[in-house]
């Protein structure tokens, strides 16, 4: 698992801890480590804005259309993507559809501690062989956090907040991030927002993986630290072209564990493949927007439209 890891969870399933670290970081417990508050949002100065183009896709019958738009779950502040065809289509739309709907903070706080904090009180680092838990505190040591920091957490929660506070170093935001625009734009147009998945759901994925798996999965983050905004930067960059096909090769190059590849995406495009389908049946039109990951590659939701008896198009803009 190369950059592709890192750059698979921003384009796809780190929505659901943008907004919980932040939010659990707000009231800390007292099982929570302090550290985590390192998580507050950076405050980062005024920048100019840079026009991009990303990818926008529909899928349309007589009387229902579905805009399919690619999102990136945190940004660095300063990238125009929202205006032109996407903000055409969303301005169009009935409704809007994302991965989840941000719960109030103190929901997000209570699933936090559930499912990302061990609840048998073994120490993260003693889950660890020698060799990996030298990588895993080198890794902290340079985010700056004490060694034990994160010692209450499972390793899969401990290796996202290892890439989010790296990319955070780096500049990148969660309140810059797709959802966290369209949220806002939504409410103050009065739009109804749904989501397809629950947080608890999100953050489940990664609580049912096998802990070996969790395990392989933070060492390879922490091996990636002083890469975290290199290997971001790239993925956005091919979201921001747009280029869907190099990104697909990215989200797939070096991704060796079909176990994490098939949770966090092929199983959740082909429940949202349904969701579409099931959704043509009504009218109206739906902006509907996911981790950019879901929407390029062989698994991709577009691609598992056909099954359905139904195409998605590139929108010219």
């Amino acid at each position: 698992m190369h950059m592709s890891l890192k750059s698979l969870l921003a384009a796809t399933a780190t929505c659901a801890l943008a907004w919980a670290i932040p939010a659990a970081a707000q009231t800390t417990p007292t099982e929570a480590p302090a550290a985590i508050e390192a998580l507050d949002p950076v405050k980062i100065p005024a920048v100019t804005i840079k026009d991009v183009d990303p990818a926008l896709w529909v899928v349309k019958d007589e009387d229902t259309t579905v805009y399919l738009f690619g999102s990136v779950h945190i940004l660095k502040p300063g990238l125009g993507w929202f205006d032109d065809g996407i903000k055409t289509a969303f301005d169009s739309s009935d409704q809007l559809i994302l991965e989840l709907v941000e719960p109030p903070a103190a929901e997000s706080q209570a699933l936090f501690g559930k499912l990302a904090m061990d609840q048998q009180g073994k120490t993260l680092r003693s889950k660890m062989n020698d060799a990996d838990r030298a990588v895993y505190e080198t890794a902290v040591g340079k985010l700056g956090l004490p060694v034990a920091a994160l010692d209450p957490f499972d390793p899969w929660a401990a290796a996202i907040t290892l890439s989010l506070l790296g990319m955070q170093k780096s500049g990148f935001d969660p309140n810059s991030g797709v959802e966290k625009q369209l949220t806002a734009a939504a409410n103050a147009g009065k739009k109804p927002i749904g989501g397809l998945e629950t947080m608890e759901f999100q953050l489940g994925v990664f609580d049912t993986l096998p802990e070996a798996e969790q395990i392989a999965f933070l060492v390879e983050t922490a091996k990636q630290i002083d890469d975290a905004g290199t290997n971001m930067d790239k993925m956005v960059d091919m979201w921001a072209a747009p280029d869907p096909e190099k990104l697909g090769q990215l989200m797939n190059e070096g991704l060796t564990s079909r176990t994490l590849y098939d949770a966090l995406l092929t199983k959740r495009n082909a429940n949202w493949a349904k969701w579409i389908s099931a959704r043509m049946a009504k009218p109206g039109v739906t902006f509907m927007a996911v981790g950019a990951g879901h929407l390029a590659g062989p698994t991709s939701v577009q691609t598992l439209l056909p099954a359905y008896g139904l195409s998605a198009t590139r929108v010219a803009y």
